[in-house]
């Protein structure tokens, strides 16, 4: 099964990426992930679902522990179409 998860941590900060935003975005960059898309608002990954997984846990972690308030995350099976 793969999955895509888009999150975003909290609180916000316009000038300079927060160390919660920084931590989140390492996990999901070292991870094993494909389509990883990093935004200043949102970011998005895909890939098989032991690793999305492994990956959400680690950036909950991680982000809680550099100070997050707030993790918003979506997780959705992506659709494999079968022939």
């Amino acid at each position: 099964m793969r999955l895509r998860v888009e999150f975003t941590t909290e609180p916000f900060d316009l000038e300079e990426a927060p160390a919660h935003a920084v931590a989140a975005r390492e996990v999901i960059q070292k991870a094993q992930l494909d389509a990883v898309d990093v935004g200043p608002f949102g970011n998005t990954a895909e890939g098989d679902a032991g690793e999305v997984l492994g990956a959400v846990s680690a950036l909950l972690r991680d982000a809680l522990d550099a100070g997050a308030t707030r993790v918003s995350l979506q997780v959705n099976v992506i659709r494999e179409d079968t022939p």
